[in-house]
């Protein structure tokens, strides 16, 4: 079983390596993985920056699909063969996440989806949209999961509502996408006008082409005549004041990334004098997954996929992520 690893932190450390063909205990089961696909938490965990003390050796990535290939004792519910994707948090079921969610997470610090095989909880698996491909699929455990509950969980977004997505990477295109079935108007930030026009492709409302807007808060407030209701904040410290001066009263930012650093000064009397709420989103649970797959089903929805890789060349694909070059997702294919 070939599976890549994080022997040391860096790319140069990311090691294709064999392994011994993995075993299902009680309640468990092997997944034979037909696609990965990589989120900017991935290259974070690679480089050593999303936890410093992470235990090496690890298979990173959270997000992969595949078929059933061994069930252990007790497994009832799945059958050999069939097609599924691995829930990002393997414990959170339903609900609040569970105090050690950040404990059960894949990729980090639980072996990821970047090999050939992956050992999960039964209850850790989804059934995969029919309409799907492998790589398709593989696109949906954390950043689908993350723009569902940034939209129907934090967000509580109704029809007709204004949304700013920032970027165009996996989470903000699945927020524009699902954004546009639930019926809401889409404003798509981005320093690229190539990838502005593929996001009015896909039914953005209105762009900003940010290099040339500075201000763009204030340019979405004004798009949306008066102010957004419902941020998708992935930016973190670097996006902040924009993201609040983009609101209108009321308004929700559901908050999700670090592509800008963690830390900032944050003036707190727009989120006061403005009644704004936040919330921060950690991807969502099994219950969350299944009611994506339900819309996805429903609509039949496709994840962009950028482009593909080889399993040999799965540093290449990190190496696309580190530049932004990407838009929507980047998979690695692990069956030949």
């Amino acid at each position: 079983m070939k599976r890549y690893r994080i022997e040391s932190f860096g790319l140069e450390g990311l090691e294709l390596s064999e392994g011994r063909a993995l075993e299902p205990g009680p309640g468990q089961v092997v997944v034979s993985l037909e696609a990965a696909s990589l989120n900017y938490r991935d290259l974070l965990m690679v480089r050593g920056e999303y936890n410093p003390r992470l235990k090496l050796p690890l298979v990173p990535c959270s997000d992969g699909a595949g078929l059933v290939a061994r069930v252990g004792p007790g497994v009832e519910g799945l059958a050999l063969g069939q097609r599924v994707a691995g829930c990002f948090a393997q414990g959170w079921l339903d609900g609040r996440p569970p105090a050690d969610a950040h404990a059960q997470t894949l990729g980090g610090p639980l072996d990821g989806a970047l090999a050939e095989e992956i050992l999960l909880d039964a209850q850790g698996v989804v059934p995969i949209p029919a309409h799907l491909s492998a790589a398709e699929a593989a696109c949906l455990p954390c950043a689908g999961v993350t723009a569902w509950s940034a939209l129907h969980g934090a967000g509580g977004l109704r029809p007709g509502e204004w949304v700013l997505v920032q970027g165009t990477g996996g989470v903000s295109t699945f927020a524009l996408q699902l954004a546009k079935l639930a019926g809401a108007r889409v404003i798509v930030t981005s320093r690229s006008e190539a990838k502005l026009e593929r996001a009015r492709e896909l039914g953005a409302d209105a762009t900003i082409l940010t290099p040339e807007t500075p201000r763009w808060g204030k340019a979405a407030r004004e798009l949306s005549g008066g102010g957004v209701d419902l941020v998708v904040e992935v930016g973190g410290a670097g996006t902040w004041s924009e993201s609040l001066s983009a609101c209108r009263s009321g308004a929700r930012v559901a908050v999700i990334g670090v592509l800008s650093g963690r830390e900032t000064q944050l003036d707190v009397a727009p989120i006061l004098m403005r009644q704004l709420r936040l919330q921060g989103v950690f991807v969502g649970s099994r219950a969350d997954f299944l009611a994506l797959n339900a819309a996805i089903e429903a609509h039949g929805l496709r994840p962009v996929v950028d482009r593909t890789f080889p399993m040999a060349e799965a540093r290449a694909a990190f190496g696309v992520m580190e530049r932004g070059e990407h838009q929507g997702k980047l998979v690695v294919e692990l069956q030949a």
